[in-house]
């Protein structure tokens, strides 16, 4: 019988505790299956490193995406990328699952919003084609893309959003909105005096 790992109530992480949740595999006890634990652990070297990562390849994609929406449209484009996404990670799950069997979490379902991600990816694709190529650009679309991604990432941290864990936010965080906003202000605008 596999054990819970995450309570249906996730504490409240103060300030000082908060730190990232990362996957860490968990062998079942019967069977060759892995489960995730997502645990609150210090960001590490490569934590960070992974989410640069992450960065780089959305801002690639934004820009591979919107050269495609030149010669077509934005909605071709948004297509196009969770077309190809999808073959990838049916690839990737592949490999996944020969590797190390199947990855589960939870042996309960989970609810049905949140099976609903691909929407706002459809609308990311959509929205960042259409910025990239109007006078924004790709640096400034992706700047003003962070701030939403930041004000909206505080908010679910917040309010606890989509199943997260809520946490109390601290001065230093709105100032890291205000500055990200700023410096999506200041791209924009050395951007249009240039």
């Amino acid at each position: 019988m596999t054990k819970q790992l995450i309570p249906r109530q996730m504490p409240q992480l103060m300030p000082q505790e908060a730190a990232q949740l990362t996957p860490q595999l968990v062998p079942q006890e019967s069977t060759s299956q892995a489960q995730i634990d997502l645990k609150p652990q210090a960001s590490t070297p490569l934590n960070l490193m992974l989410g640069l990562l992450g960065g780089v390849a959305l801002a690639v994609m934004i820009a591979l995406n919107s050269e495609l929406a030149k010669y077509g449209s934005p909605l071709l484009a948004s297509w196009v990328a969770h077309g190809v996404g999808t073959l990838v990670a049916l690839l990737l799950l592949g490999a996944v699952r020969l590797r190390q069997g199947a990855l589960t979490r939870r042996n309960e379902a989970a609810p049905w919003w949140a099976y609903l991600g691909g929407l706002p990816g459809a609308f990311t694709v959509v929205l960042g084609a259409m910025t990239v190529n109007s006078a924004l650009g790709l640096s400034a679309s992706i700047a003003f893309i962070m701030a939403g991604q930041i004000l909206f990432g505080l908010v679910c941290d917040r309010l606890g959003l989509f199943g997260m864990a809520r946490r109390r936010l601290s001065w230093g965080q709105g100032a890291a909105l205000a500055v990200m906003a700023l410096g999506a202000l200041i791209i924009l605008l050395a951007q249009e005096g240039a």
